[in-house]
C-alpha cells in the first residue's frame, strides 16, 4: 500500500542533463497526424526555409527518425519544425517531416499550424478572418483562419502556383498492366490515378489499406523510372515525385469524389491531402471541369473532407498555373515532452509495418 500511496501522491522524473528533451504538441487534420516540434530541437542554420531544410537533413536526420519512427511515432507519423520566414514580410517558416525525409508542401500541416497559431497566441487574432504568411519549402503559403466567438471555425489556404505536366499519361507495370495517370504539381508532384479509368482490383476503403500501399508504391516507382518530365521550373530541390493519389467516386451525399494518397515510403494520408487537392484543382481546370466560383468536396479514407476551389490563374515558367484554395479543420490531440537517452540503442527509432 505504501507504494500505491506514493503513486497517488504524484510521481516526478528528473531528466538527466545529458538527455535531450523535445517539447511537442500533437494535432490532426482530418485524421492525419501532425507533431509540431516547439522546443528542444537543435538550432538550424541558414537564411531560407530550403537552407534550413538542407541543414536539418545533413545534421539532424537522426532526430527526425527519433520523433517520427517507433517507439515515439509510427510508420505513418508526420511532423513539422517552425523556422524563421524567408523575409520580413512572412510570419514564420515551416519544415515538414515524415518517414522518408522532408516534403516540400503539406496542406494538412498548414491547416493545423494555422489553427495552433491562434490557440497559442502567436498573432493578435480578431473575430472574422485572420491572415498568416507561411514560408514552406515550395514557397509562400497564405493562410486564412476564420474565428467565431473566439474559436477557430475553419482554415483555408492559397497554395503556390499549381500546374499540370501531362494528362492521360501511361505506364506499364508487371503486376497491374497499363496504368493511365495525370501528372500535376500542387506544392509537390503527384501521379493521379482515377480508378474509373483503370482496371485495378482496388477500392479506397480502410479494408484495402495494404493493397492501396502496394499499388501506390509500385506505380510511383514505375513512373520515377520512366518519366523525365518531373521538373520544377525554378527549384531543382522540388523536382521529384512525392506520391500516388488514387481517385474514385464517393458514396457520401454532397461529396464530389474521394482521394487516397500514398506518399513518401508507403505512408497513407488520412486526410484528402491538401497539396494533392491543389494539384487536382489544376487538373480539373485544364479539363474545363472546374472554373472560378466552383467548389469541390473531396473526402479521404477516413471520410474527412477538404473543400477545393480556384482563386486565380497565372503564368508560372512554361506552365499555365492556378492558385488553389483548400479548406479544412484541425484539432489538438496531445502535449508531449520526449526525451532521448544517449545510451538507448533504439534512440533513433525504427519502423515495423
Amino acid at each position: 500500500m505504501e507504494t500505491y500511496d506514493r503513486i497517488v501522491a504524484g510521481s516526478s522524473f528528473s531528466v538527466p542533463k545529458e538527455w535531450l528533451q523535445i517539447n511537442t504538441i500533437d494535432m490532426h487534420t482530418g485524421g492525419e497526424p501532425l507533431r509540431v516540434i516547439l522546443k528542444g530541437f537543435p538550432k538550424l542554420e541558414g537564411n531560407t526555409v530550403l537552407e534550413y531544410r538542407r541543414y536539418c537533413k545533413d545534421n539532424f536526420d537522426d532526430l527526425r527518425s527519433a520523433l517520427m519512427f517507433e517507439p515515439r511515432g509510427h510508420a505513418d507519423m508526420y511532423g513539422c519544425i517552425i523556422v524563421p520566414p524567408n523575409d520580413s514580410d512572412g510570419d514564420f517558416g515551416i519544415l515538414f517531416l515524415h518517414n522518408e525525409g522532408y516534403s516540400t508542401m503539406c496542406g494538412h500541416a498548414i491547416i493545423a499550424i494555422s489553427t495552433l497559431a491562434i490557440q497559442l497566441n502567436w498573432i493578435d487574432a480578431v473575430e472574422g478572418e485572420n491572415i498568416l504568411k507561411i514560408d514552406a519549402p515550395c514557397g509562400r503559403i497564405t493562410s486564412f483562419v476564420t474565428i467565431k466567438d473566439g474559436l477557430v471555425l475553419h482554415v483555408h489556404f492559397h497554395c503556390v502556383p499549381s500546374f499540370v505536366i501531362g494528362l492521360n499519361k501511361e505506364v506499364l507495370l508487371e503486376d497491374y498492366g497499363k496504368i493511365t495517370y495525370d501528372l500535376a504539381y500542387g506544392g509537390a508532384f503527384y501521379a493521379y490515378v482515377d480508378l474509373q479509368k483503370n482496371q485495378l482490383d482496388l477500392d479506397l476503403t480502410k479494408e484495402s489499406y495494404q493493397k492501396i500501399i502496394h499499388a501506390g508504391m509500385a506505380i510511383k516507382q514505375a513512373i520515377m523510372q520512366k518519366d523525365n518530365e518531373i521538373e520544377h521550373p525554378f527549384e531543382a530541390e522540388l523536382s521529384f515525385l512525392y506520391g500516388t493519389i488514387f481517385i474514385d467516386q464517393s458514396t457520401t451525399d454532397k461529396v464530389d469524389s474521394k482521394n487516397v494518397c500514398v506518399f513518401a515510403e508507403g505512408e497513407v494520408d488520412r486526410c484528402p491531402t491538401g497539396s494533392g487537392v491543389s494539384g487536382r484543382m489544376a487538373i480539373h481546370k485544364a479539363r474545363k471541369e472546374l472554373d472560378f466560383g466552383d467548389t469541390m468536396c473531396i473526402e479521404s479514407i477516413t471520410n474527412s473532407i477538404f473543400k477545393g476551389s480556384i482563386v486565380a490563374e497565372k503564368d508560372y515558367g512554361p506552365f499555365k498555373a492556378v492558385i488553389p484554395q483548400v479548406e479544412g479543420t484541425a484539432y489538438i490531440t496531445g502535449i508531449q515532452t520526449f526525451v532521448i537517452d544517449p545510451k538507448d540503442p533504439m534512440k533513433n527509432g525504427f519502423i515495423l509495418r
